[in-house]
C-alpha cells in the first residue's frame, strides 16, 4: 500500500505543418518532433491551471496536457459534430448533477417507471442505463471471494490466502498508525487553542508564541509543519479521517472473508442468468463518487459557467452501474459491455480492474464483441505501480499477448510535472500491455450533489482518453473504431526522456519503454490526423 506522505509531513516525520480537412486554412499542430526538448515549468500551477491542466498544451503552457483547449480554439471552433454515446461502466453517476444532467443518454424507446420492458431489450425501465449492482455497493476483493468459496482446487487459492493475510495485517497496522497521528494532531490543536484562548488562531499567532513548555513547543512545530505543507489542522484532520474511513472499508469489506455484499439474487457463475438489477443508476450514498467524477472528465457540460469542462462537447453519457466499493464481478462487466454495445454506445470507458478473475473469458468475449461491433473500449491500466506485462491484470484484450480486439486502448497516468516526474507514481505501465499515457493526477471534475473535487488515478486518465475518442468519432464519424484507435495511439506526443517509474527514484526508465506507443495523448493532433484518413 502507499501512504499519504503529505499526512506524514504534517508531523514533520519522517514545428510540423498539417492541413485540417474542412477547416478554413492551414493548422500548425503541436510539434511532434523534439518534444523532449520542451522547457520545464518552473512555477507552481495556478488554481485555474490546476483545475484544467489536463486540457492545456505542452508547448504553449509547459504543462503536459492533451491540448484540448487548443483543439477547440483552432480546429473545432463553432463546428457541430455528430452526437456520440459514451458508456461509463463504473459506480453510480449523479445524473442530477448541474454539469451532467444535460449530457445524459436517454433511452427514447423506454417509458420511465412503468415496470415494463418497452423496448424488449431485457432491461425494465432502463431510461439512462442500467444498474447491475442493485442496492449493493460494498464488496469483497475478488481473491477474498475465492477464499470464501472454499475452492481449494483453484490453482491460485493458496496465493489468495497469503495475500489476504498480508494485506489485512498491513492495513490494520496502517489504521493504528493513522489513529495515532490523528490523536497527536488533535492534542496539538487543543494545546494551541488553550494557550491562545481561541480556536481560530492564525499561523502568525502560533509563530509569535515564546515558550519553554515542551508539549506546547511540539504543538507549535506540528502547526508549522502543517502550514508548510499548505494545510491547517482542520485540513489535516479531514484528510486523516477520510483515510481512516478508507482503511475501515478495506478491513470490514474488501478483506473480510465473512462479508457478502451481493444483493441481486442472481447466480454470479451463470452468465445466462440475466435481468437482475434495476434502472436506478444513481449512487446509493454521497461517497459513491467515482462514476460521477469519471463522467465529468468525459462530458461535463462545457463553458456553462459551472465547475468543470469535459473533454468532449457533443456526447451523451450512458450510465452502467457495475463497479462497487470493492472488486467488480466478471459477469456484471461482461453484461455491461454487451448492454453498452447493443444500446448504441460508440465508446466505452472502463475505469476498473483487478488481479484475480474467475471468468476472464466472459469479459474478453465481451471486449471482442465491442470490437466486432465498431466500439472503442478505453481501459485504465491500474494503480499498482507495476509492469502489467509481467503479472495478471484484468480485464485485458489478449491471451499471451495475442490480441482479440483492435479497438481496445489501455491508458497509464501522467502528472502535470513535465520532466522526470511526468509519470504518476501509482501508474501501471507495460511496453506490451499499455498503449498510451494521459493526465491522471489531481484531475478536477464532478462529484455527487453538485460538488467538484480533484482526485488521482489511471481511472482519471482513461476517461480523458475516452473523451478524445469521442471527439474524433463526433467530428469524423466515418472512421471505424479501429481507425480511431490508430489515431489516438499514433497522434500522441512521443517522449524518449528518462522518467521515474512507480514513484521509486531508483527505478528510472525511458518513457518510450512504458507503453506500446511511447506517447502521451493529444486531442489537437488526433483531430488533425483523423482528418487525413
Amino acid at each position: 500500500m502507499k501512504f499519504n506522505y503529505r499526512i506524514i509531513a504534517y508531523l514533520g516525520f519522517a514545428g510540423t505543418l498539417f492541413l485540417g480537412c474542412g477547416s478554413t486554412g492551414e493548422i500548425l499542430s503541436t510539434p511532434i518532433e523534439n518534444i523532449d526538448s520542451s522547457p520545464l515549468k518552473v512555477t507552481e500551477l495556478t488554481d485555474v491551471e490546476a483545475k484544467n491542466w489536463g486540457h492545456l498544451d505542452l508547448v504553449n503552457d509547459t504543462i503536459p496536457g492533451m491540448s484540448v483547449d487548443k483543439a477547440y480554439t483552432e480546429i473545432i471552433k463553432n463546428k457541430k459534430g455528430t452526437k456520440v454515446i459514451v458508456a461509463v461502466i463504473d459506480s453510480g453517476i449523479d445524473i442530477d448533477h448541474e454539469d451532467l444532467r444535460n449530457v445524459l443518454w436517454t433511452n427514447e424507446d423506454e417509458i420511465p417507471n412503468n415496470g415494463i420492458d418497452d423496448d424488449k431489450n431485457g432491461y425494465i425501465d432502463d431510461v439512462h442505463g442500467w444498474n447491475f449492482l442493485g442496492y449493493g455497493y460494498d464488496e469483497q476483493l475478488e481473491y477474498v471471494r475465492l477464499i470464501a468459496s472454499g475452492d481449494t482446487s483453484n490453482p491460485r487459492y493458496d496465493e489468495a490466502v497469503a495475500l489476504q493475510k498480508e494485506e489485512y495485517e498491513t492495513y490494520l497496522g496502517a489504521k493504528t498508525r493513522y489513529e495515532q497521528i490523528l490523536s497527536v494532531l488533535k492534542n496539538a490543536d487543543e494545546k494551541l487553542t488553550a494557550h491562545l484562548g481561541k480556536s481560530d488562531y492564525t499561523i502568525e499567532e502560533v509563530n509569535a508564541i515564546k515558550t519553554e513548555d515542551e508539549a506546547l513547543g511540539q504543538a507549535i512545530q506540528i502547526a508549522q509543519n502543517i502550514n508548510a505543507n499548505g494545510g491547517t489542522f482542520k485540513d489535516a484532520n479531514a484528510e486523516i479521517t477520510e483515510q481512516l474511513e478508507s482503511f475501515n472499508e478495506r478491513l470490514n469489506y474488501h478483506f473480510n472473508v465473512d462479508f457478502s455484499g451481493r444483493t441481486t439474487g442472481d447466480d454470479i457463475n451463470d452468465l445466462s442468468d440475466i435481468g437482475y438489477g434495476n434502472g436506478n443508476v444513481k449512487p446509493v450514498k454521497k461517497s459513491e463518487s467515482h462514476g460521477t467524477h469519471v463522467a465529468g472528465i468525459i462530458a461535463a457540460e462545457r463553458n456553462n459557467g459551472k465547475g468543470a469542462n469535459g473533454v468532449a462537447n457533443n456526447v451523451e453519457i450512458m450510465s452502467i452501474r457495475t463497479v462497487p466499493n470493492g472488486d467488480e464481478y466478471d459477469k456484471d462487466v461482461a453484461l455491461a459491455i454487451r448492454y453498452a454495445v447493443d444500446n448504441g454506445a460508440k465508446v466505452i470507458n472502463g475505469s476498473f480492474g483487478k488481479s484475480f478473475s474467475p471468468h476472464p473469458v466472459w469479459v474478453r468475449d465481451a471486449i471482442k464483441y465491442a470490437s466486432d461491433n465498431d466500439v472503442v473500449f478505453v481501459h485504465a491500466a491500474g494503480n499498482d505501480s507495476k509492469n502489467v506485462d509481467e503479472g495478471a491484470n484484468f480485464p485485458d484484450d489478449n491471451v499471451d499477448f495475442v490480441e482479440i480486439s483492435n479497438t481496445y486502448i489501455r491508458v497509464g497516468s501522467l502528472t502535470s510535472k513535465y520532466g522526470s516526474k511526468i509519470v504518476s507514481g501509482f501508474s501501471n505501465y507495460g511496453k506490451k500491455n499499455v498503449d498510451v499515457f494521459a493526465p491522471g493526477s489531481a484531475i478536477y471534475s464532478t462529484f455527487p450533489e453538485n460538488d467538484y473535487k480533484s482526485i488521482s488515478g489511471t481511472s482519471m486518465a482513461s476517461p480523458a482518453v475516452a473523451g478524445v475518442v469521442a471527439l474524433v468519432r463526433s467530428y469524423y464519424p466515418k472512421l471505424s473504431a479501429a481507425q480511431v484507435k490508430q489515431v489516438i495511439v499514433e497522434s500522441g506526443l512521443p517522449l524518449t526522456t528518462k522518467v521515474v517509474v512507480g514513484g521509486d527514484a531508483s527505478n528510472v526508465k525511458s518513457f518510450s519503454d512504458l507503453s506500446t506507443s511511447g506517447r502521451i495523448v493529444n486531442a489537437y493532433n488526433a483531430l488533425i490526423m483523423a482528418s487525413k484518413l
